[in-house]
């Protein structure tokens, strides 16, 4: 599993309170750690894409 953020992160940090192995904020967006999801963080980053206000967050 890939992940991204687009543009239109609103920075609110729920991805990153939800899964800080994948996410970090940065200066202003949220941010991804590493591209490639490890497996045992697959669900955590599927509901953080879910639960996201703005659909900023892009799984591949």
């Amino acid at each position: 599993m890939k992940v991204r953020i687009e543009d239109t992160c609103s920075a609110c940090g729920l991805c990153v309170d939800s899964c800080p192995e994948v996410f970090e904020m940065g200066d202003e967006f949220a941010q991804v750690i590493s591209e490639e999801v490890p497996p045992e963080h697959e669900e955590t980053v599927q509901q953080a894409a879910e639960e996201c206000p703005v659909e900023a967050i892009v799984v591949e």
